[in-house]
């Protein structure tokens, strides 16, 4: 293995040959063929090893921004993303204009009807004092809540209820009271007048529960039955529901 000192050494030792190989020749001879300053018949050394590399140097500047870029094609769709958090709820907007008015609806089921009335005539002369009249002649009593046989009249349905009487007095005086539950709750009286033919009437609201009973009766003694009816004159009991109490059903 050769010494790396060693090349530059045995060069110095070949040029010292061959500069002194041809003494004939003049020093006017060799100054055409050597260039100036070496030896004659020179031969280059064997190159050296290459050298490690340097140190990478330092980064350069930034150089100044280049133009912009056309647009590029729109992208593939991305998948969708997750739900985000709802927001704050917005400022309540401005009243919209009525709507188109609907479909009419399919009919409901009819509601019940409470009915209760009844209108009665007197058909016999002079009844019987302190007991409830016996009105026989029947002008409506479709619920049959009006009892002919009793001559009282039967609450069906809790709720107020209207009644009225007017009757023909004749050849006596006349005294009637209507009663609720046994109890009498108005009056009337008429006095014949001899040789004329007198009418007397009376009406009144009352509540009524269920089973109550209403009729009219002769109060008194005989002498003040003068109730009269015949094909011309009438005397007339009447009732009916004004409106039912749903909350006492």
């Amino acid at each position: 293995m050769m010494v790396p000192w060693t090349g530059p050494i045995l060069c110095m030792l070949l040029l010292a040959v061959l500069c002194h190989c041809e003494p004939t020749r003049s020093t006017e001879d060799l100054q055409p063929l050597l260039p100036k300053g070496a030896c004659t018949n020179w031969m280059g050394g064997a190159p050296g090893h290459p050298g490690y590399n340097g140190a990478p140097g330092r980064d350069g500047r930034d150089g100044i921004n280049g133009e912009k870029g056309e647009k590029g094609d729109t992208g593939l769709l991305g998948p969708k993303g997750d739900a985000g958090d709802a927001g704050v709820p917005g400022v309540e907007g401005p009243r919209g204009f009525p709507g188109l008015p609907g479909k009419k609806g399919e009919p409901g089921e009819a509601a019940y009807r409470y009915r209760s009335a009844f209108s009665v005539g007197l058909a016999t002369r002079d009844p019987v004092p302190n007991v409830p009249i016996r009105f026989t002649k029947i002008f409506y009593n479709e619920q049959n809540h009006y009892d002919v046989t009793t001559g009282k009249f039967r609450c069906n349905f809790p709720g107020l209820y209207y009644f009225s009487y007017h009757i023909t007095v004749y050849m006596k005086d006349v005294k009637v009271s209507l009663f609720k539950k046994d109890k009498a709750v108005i009056f009337t009286y008429d006095q014949f007048q001899d040789k004329n033919v007198d009418q007397a009437s009376g009406s009144v609201l009352l509540y009524l529960e269920s089973g109550e009973e209403v009729w009219l009766q002769v109060y008194g003694d005989g002498g003040q039955n003068g109730l009269y009816a015949d094909n011309i004159n009438d005397s007339i009991f009447s009732g009916f529901l004004l409106y039912h109490d749903v909350d006492q059903s």
